[in-house]
């Protein structure tokens, strides 16, 4: 609006709101007392380390397919798409398939938004994905409900995009409806009281767990007297990394520590509960991220188990369902379908695999090449044959087999 336009008060101003927690931070709005908690430092705490580790590596590690539709619920992988090389093996020139599944998947954890620019041939056919950082990302819904995209690199340059030229993973839809919601935003208060308690822990190994504490002399000293006896106290406490050494004060000198010692306050227990939270945040078992205070060797394999059913299967359906939407056409999605494959994540030891091949095995619903594909082992002749049990082929076939003679 120009200035004679605000003289002649033509100018009008709408109030933006928005659920971005760096904005408010920078407005210096703030919830409970701790507002916007970075997620780069965060996500450096060791727990949360390693839950975004746990998750995004062992989802990046599983085979993510492009399946074609059969008859009934048959499915073939489409190994000959394009696609299936970009979800399987390489995801662009720069990036694995690997690393950039990882890498969307870490953003998706830290920021609550993943993008990827989506690159088509000229049959429409997806032959690459670049990831895009979500702080060089912006994202406006238009008025005809469509989102456009707007990425600027670290150069400067900005490009802009449709919402069919971009892949857009969300973790939780925000009350927008467009955004994600970050995790870590989401329970800032207790990644607020992780740094606080990381920061407390490494000022206290700085000053070599030494406390604060103060000189009680029976008589008034003058100032050159006071100065002398603090001088020497640090000189004997502070000015040397190792304090073994004994103190002597004399006079009827008294000291008297000022601050609590770690013990004293519960501080490592505090810790151990805070990295608790960080665990429940992520639904991540406490064993899995090396929580093992109350392991044993039955709730270490069934928590391994919870890993994969609680946490990594809705995280890998989220990916799949915007995955799908994104990169097939509404005509594709009739005949296609992108999935994960998470059943070597649920197979076990050998004696349990290799007990849950003869169950499929004798009871007819399991062939060998089956069984010897997922051990990684080539095809048999005659391994497609399946075993049908004689106590469960139907009564009147039976019955017809035997020929009915009683005597």
């Amino acid at each position: 609006m120009s200035f004679l336009g605000r003289i002649l008060g033509l100018e009008r101003r709408d109030t933006i709101t928005s659920s971005d927690p760096a904005l408010a931070e920078f407005l210096g709005q703030r919830t409970n007392g701790t507002g916007f908690v970075d997620p780069g430092r965060a996500s450096g705490t060791a727990v949360a380390h390693a839950c975004f580790s746990v998750i995004s590596q062992n989802l990046a590690a599983m085979p993510l397919n492009l399946y074609q539709r059969g008859e009934g619920n048959g499915r073939t992988q489409a190994t000959s798409l394009p696609l299936y090389g970009v979800l399987h093996h390489q995801m662009n020139d720069q990036m694995t398939a690997f690393e950039g599944r990882e890498f969307l998947i870490v953003s998706l954890l830290t920021a609550g938004n993943a993008y990827a620019r989506i690159e088509t041939n000229g049959r429409g056919q997806v032959v690459a994905l670049h990831p895009i950082h979500p702080a060089n990302m912006t994202v406006e819904k238009l008025e005809s409900g469509r989102l456009r995209y707007t990425s600027t690199t670290q150069r400067g340059q900005r490009s802009v995009h449709i919402q069919e030229e971009i892949l857009h993973l969300r973790y939780r839809i925000g009350p927008d409806g467009v955004m994600g919601l970050s995790p870590i935003q989401l329970a800032r208060e207790t990644f607020a009281l992780a740094l606080c308690q990381q920061e407390q822990a490494i000022k206290q190994a700085g000053r070599s767990f030494r406390t604060e504490g103060a000189l009680v002399f029976p008589n008034p000293l003058s100032g050159d007297k006071k100065e002398s006896a603090l001088e020497k106290l640090r000189d004997r406490i502070e000015g040397q990394v190792e304090t073994s050494g004994l103190l002597v004060l004399d006079g009827g000198v008294d000291y008297k520590p000022l601050s609590l010692s770690s013990k004293d306050a519960e501080f490592l227990e505090s810790r151990k509960l805070t990295n608790m939270d960080i665990a429940r945040i992520f639904n991540v078992p406490p064993t899995v991220v090396g929580i093992t205070d109350n392991a044993t060797y039955s709730n270490v394999d069934g928590e391994s188990r919870a890993l994969v059913v609680r946490c990594l299967a809705p995280m890998a359906k989220r990916i799949e369902q915007a995955m799908n939407a994104a990169l097939l056409t509404t005509e594709g999605r009739k005949r296609l379908f992108i999935e994960h494959d998470l059943a070597g994540l649920m197979r076990g030891d050998m004696k349990a695999r290799y007990e849950a091949y003869r169950v499929g095995r004798e009871w007819g619903w399991l062939s060998p090449d089956e069984i010897r594909a997922w051990e990684n082992l080539p095809k048999i002749e005659g391994g497609d044959e399946y075993l049908s049990p004689l106590n469960m082929t139907p009564l009147g076939a039976r019955d017809a087999g035997t020929g009915g003679d009683d005597g």
